[in-house]
């Protein structure tokens, strides 16, 4: 489980050890800002769209991507924000768990997503989130 931030920076020398790796969204971002989603005090910035956090997706993402290693992610992100949904499906993650109620949105979404990445390479881009 991809909660550990220097793990996202730093490549372990062990990597070859594992299979795959599965991003755990909540737990990453309450690690990468600090902050308890269950707190009365600082819940107000729990937020996975938080460019910190969208950093720390994408050398996950690409990371193991760079190592021929499987990569996903479970947790509210992709379902809460269709638009990390579409992020997470440009860099090329390989599975995206989400709730029953949004699997169709986030289907939609990561549909959208490989679609534009078959773009030629010219004109392709390095993916951006909805916002920036």
């Amino acid at each position: 489980m991809g909660n550990c931030g220097v793990g996202r920076s730093k490549r372990p020398r062990n990597l070859c050890q594992f299979d795959g790796f599965s991003i755990g969204s909540n737990d990453l971002t309450q690690l990468t800002l600090g902050v308890d989603q269950d707190s009365e005090i600082v819940a107000f910035d729990f937020d996975e769209r938080d460019p910190g956090m969208l950093e720390m997706l994408r050398l996950a993402v690409l990371g193991a991507k760079r190592n021929g290693r499987h990569i996903g992610i479970c947790g509210e992100a992709p379902a809460n924000y269709p638009e990390i949904a579409r992020f997470l499906a440009m860099l090329g993650i390989d599975s995206i768990s989400v709730n029953p109620a949004s699997v169709l949105r986030t289907m939609e979404r990561v549909a959208e997503a490989e679609a534009e990445s078959r773009v030629p390479a010219s004109s392709a881009r390095e993916p951006v989130p909805a916002g920036e």
